[in-house]
């Protein structure tokens, strides 16, 4: 992470980046990290499973729609 974030904001991102109806651009210019960022931010919070599962819905949304993640 380029910047550090607060407990409150890595919450905040979290939430954000599994809520289906938010894109990387949205919470990009909310805080301020990338989308490399952001998959890092989630790797640590999440268990390994879920972090899979939350990778593979993003990637398989992400297929079926021009703009998703």
């Amino acid at each position: 992470m380029t910047k550090t974030l607060s407990p409150a904001q890595i919450s905040e991102i979290v939430e954000m980046a599994l809520s289906d109806h938010i894109s990387f651009a949205q919470i990009s210019a909310q805080h301020g990290v990338t989308p490399d960022e952001i998959k890092v931010l989630m790797r640590t919070q999440l268990k390994p499973g879920s972090y899979r599962a939350w990778r593979k819905r993003v990637r398989d949304f992400g297929d079926r729609r021009a703009h998703y993640k």
